[in-house]
Order: C-alpha cells, then sequence, then structure tokens
C-alpha cells in the first residue's frame, strides 16, 4: 500500500487523499454502533463510532484481513453539528480501534438512518 499525496499538498488530517494498493479486495457492508447481540453500545457518538469500528474489524478477520488493510471508510452521520464537538473523543475511539493507519475516508451528512438509535454508520473497503 502506498499513500498518495500531491507535491505542494498540505498533508491531510485523519485521512489520506489517496492510496494505491494491490491484492484481495474485502468489501465490508456499512456497520453502526451496536454490539453482537443487535443493543446498542451508547447513545453517544464517540461510543457508536468505536462499536462501528470494532464491528468493521471483526468482518476484516473473517477475511484474514485488519484495520492495517483498509484502503477506504466512508462514514454516514446523523448530525455534522454533534461529528464537529465530539471529533476529539472520535479520534479517540478511532486510534483505540484502527491504530494510527488513517485510510482515505469521506464524512457525509445524512438525515437519518434505517436503524433508528444509530448516530453513524459506516462502510470499510480493504485491499490485501
Amino acid at each position: 500500500m502506498r499513500r498518495l499525496q500531491p507535491p505542494g499538498w498540505p498533508p491531510p488530517k485523519g485521512y489520506a487523499n489517496g492510496i494505491e494498493a494491490s491484492g484481495r479486495l474485502v468489501f465490508v457492508a456499512g456497520q453502526i454502533g451496536w454490539d453482537e447481540t443487535g443493543a446498542f453500545v451508547s447513545d453517544a457518538l464517540a461510543a457508536q463510532v468505536e462499536q462501528a469500528l470494532r464491528n468493521i474489524v471483526a468482518v476484516l478477520a473473517e477475511a484474514g484481513a485488519g484495520p492495517e488493510h483498509v484502503v477506504r471508510l466512508t462514514w454516514f452521520v446523523t448530525s455534522r453539528d454533534e461529528y464537529l464537538t465530539s471529533v476529539k473523543e472520535i479520534g479517540v475511539a478511532y486510534r483505540a480501534v484502527m491504530g494510527r493507519h488513517f485510510p482515505v475516508m469521506s464524512v457525509v451528512e445524512v438525515s437519518a438512518l434505517v436503524e433508528k438509535f444509530a448516530k453513524v454508520e459506516i462502510e470499510a473497503t480493504a485491499v490485501h
């Protein structure tokens, strides 16, 4: 895997502008902040982010992959404002699960998610 950073561009914080990779592709469906029993771990956005990422890592493990193989994350959040006010806690939760691996990412605000209590849904693509 090689991070792509155009000359003269400021380094991104918490994500990569691009990644070049080759290998076996793993696609992980959108994961939300509930545990393996379907119970939400918390009403707090950062806690739901951490659980969604833990769910992604569990799915990746089924393919013999780990967080270091993730090349893209797409986040859907129900509140841009809550995301921005929780960004420090989200960073802590992210690093607890993903370490210091920062793939290509997009964060999109949506009006709602299918699961009523979900505040975030995260999709992942990995290459290993």
